[in-house]
């Protein structure tokens, strides 16, 4: 079956839980897990204990309903329902569930696709307007600056004009960076190499402090189809914002192993897993709220006072651009944990949505 499947009886032990329940929750089925108590059996898996929990105490049990397993990175639809005897009598419930992983992140990129759209063509308009008044700022305040050679009050207040226009102009040029159609140069791709050099990048950007760094490449790993350039402002940008939070003390950990990653029927895909490079960010650092990391990849939102709140929404779009998929997890206070997925190579496009 494709589906997850578990039943229990009405004192709680497991009457039956199939090879794609054990796939889907992660678990290694032990040879005593019938007969025993549900709650033993799913101890790793809490959320689905309490699910199970009212199943004979609820008056109207959840049909379609769908449960979010963090710590997983997955989320299943599920029914409950109780099983009766002859008589009428509930003696156990049972739970049918399918991971409906795929089809959530489908529906999160046709949203983002779709604000994506529109502001991009509300930034576009005003980063041409923008512009040519910042060059003619620019350009009018370094020739009053050679006017008032003589002024030390004039000179650092006309320095202070040319700053603000520079960063304005940056911002300006991020903006048009975004809004314009990702182009890839693609060749065989050492990740490795990438890696490396996205940490030297990310310390010309940001300050390292005394921030101690381990990059984890998986020997053999394989050279994937992408653009070095392009991946490597990916990681470089995910590297220096670790950096930013860590703020010159921690830990940051980076590793890069291969994975192969069943693709769902349900959307055409065949049953061959296909081959697969994650790569994870990791830090240690002061975590970020469940609120934040539901945005973090809006164009546009951002935490720091000086940030445009582009920076990740690139990153996204160069990511989704090699047919691959970028998420975070964060627990405030323990650290912030960002895994880039690429195939190693995708002729079909597994991943590919329409841009």
């Amino acid at each position: 079956m494709r589906n997850g499947v578990i039943a229990i009886h009405r004192d709680g032990t497991v009457a039956l839980m199939n090879d794609e329940a054990y796939r889907i929750f992660g678990l290694t089925r032990a040879p005593g897990d019938l007969g025993r108590p549900f709650a033993e059996v799913l101890r790793e898996r809490p959320p689905i204990i309490r699910v199970l929990s009212g199943a004979f105490e609820l008056s109207h049990l959840p049909n379609r309903a769908e449960l979010r397993l963090r710590d997983l990175d997955r989320v299943i639809g599920y029914t409950l329902s109780q099983v009766l005897d002859d008589d009428g009598r509930s003696i156990g419930a049972a739970m049918f569930f399918k991971d409906l992983t795929l089809v959530e992140q489908r529906e999160e990129s046709e949203r983002l696709r779709n604000r994506l759209a529109s502001l991009g063509e509300m930034a576009a308009g005003i980063a041409h307007e923008l512009k040519n008044p910042l060059a003619g700022i620019e350009v009018m305040a370094g020739l009053l600056r050679r006017q008032v050679p003589d002024s030390k009050d004039a000179q650092s207040l006309l320095a202070d004009i040319l700053s603000e226009a520079k960063l304005a102009n940056a911002i300006v040029v991020e903006m048009l960076e975004f809004v314009r159609p990702v182009r890839l140069q693609v060749e065989r791709t050492d990740v490795a190499d990438v890696l490396q050099h996205a940490v030297t990048m990310a310390e010309s950007k940001t300050s390292r402090g005394e921030v101690a760094v381990k990059v984890d490449v998986e020997p053999a790993l394989p050279m994937i189809e992408g653009d070095h350039h392009q991946l490597s402002q990916v990681f470089t940008n995910l590297v220096a914002n670790a950096f930013e939070a860590l703020e010159g003390k921690g830990r940051l950990v980076i590793t890069a192993a291969t994975k192969l990653v069943e693709a769902d029927p349900a959307f055409g895909g065949s049953h061959v897993p296909t081959p697969m490079v994650v790569v994870d960010v990791a830090d240690n650092g002061p975590g970020l709220p469940v609120e934040v990391t539901d945005k973090i990849f809006d164009p546009f939102f951002t935490t720091k006072p000086q940030g445009s709140g582009l920076g990740l929404a690139i990153v996204r779009k160069i990511v989704d651009a090699h047919d691959g998929r970028i998420d975070v997890s964060s627990t405030p206070g323990m650290g912030t944990r960002f895994r880039v997925t690429l195939p190693v190579s995708s002729p079909l496009g597994w991943f590919k949505q329409g841009r």
